[in-house]
């Protein structure tokens, strides 16, 4: 465990007016206390789980790898301020680590290719492969066996955009093997009931008017599927 509780400062919010301040789930939820090696945020689309998921990696001092900046229609200039009213509560002091998000992983592999061209080692890291040359899953997957076999507190946003259900068992199965030691620890973002089942991990529903935490078989997530393939 690299970190063990997360709390938000709601007195250090610039506004409650605005995205992501105005969600009642902030307003009302003082700390998170971090038990096991791995967290998962489970809940609705726009519930505020992957903002905050980022906001703690930033606060954490571990870049996040974005694409090339885009002009918006509409500019929210407080939804990336939500890292600056919280406090991040360390065991050992700071540890390195990694933010993984499907969508910022293409940017991130046609990186490690133009390093590759001045520097060829680089792509041992990754199985001897560029990223470029395999599928989506599976250099997501070659990325994950690359990165997380190292000491490390590692955040992932919804991973499973990109995976098959069979290699979300793979993810799953490297999760609860790195889990059992004390170099890494895992906080992630997820809709998948997969890698909501790992052995290691508790679970905190943003379902509700603060973050709680919640068991497997009580989440939103499990009932679909469970009345789902009930009925067919």
């Amino acid at each position: 465990m690299h970190i063990t509780k997360i709390k938000i400062d709601q007195h250090r919010f610039p506004t409650k007016d605005a995205y992501p301040f105005n969600l009642p789930i902030f307003q009302k939820t003082g700390a998170l206390d971090l038990t096991t090696p791995v967290t998962i945020f489970t809940g609705e689309n726009g519930t505020g789980k992957s903002t905050l998921l980022k906001a703690m990696c930033i606060r954490c001092g571990i870049h996040i790898w974005e694409g090339a900046s885009r002009t918006r229609y509409e500019l929210n200039h407080f939804e990336d301020k939500l890292q600056h009213a919280l406090d991040i509560y360390w065991t050992n002091g700071r540890v390195p680590g990694s933010f993984f998000s499907p969508e910022l992983f293409r940017n991130f592999s046609q990186l490690v290719d133009e390093w590759a061209v001045s520097t060829p080692g680089i792509l041992e890291f990754y199985g001897g492969e560029s990223l470029m040359a395999k599928s989506h899953g599976q250099s997501t997957m070659a990325y994950f066996k690359s990165m997380y076999n190292r000491k490390g507190l590692f955040f992932l946003d919804e991973p499973e955009a990109a995976l098959s259900p069979k290699t979300q068992l793979d993810l799953l199965e490297l999760l609860n093997d790195k889990s059992g030691s004390r170099d890494a620890q895992f906080i992630i973002s997820t809709h998948s009931p997969i890698l909501m089942s790992c052995r290691q991990a508790e679970l905190f529903t943003f379902d509700s008017r603060s973050i709680e935490r919640v068991d497997f078989k009580a989440t939103s997530h499990y009932k679909v599927f469970k009345h789902f393939f009930s009925t067919m």
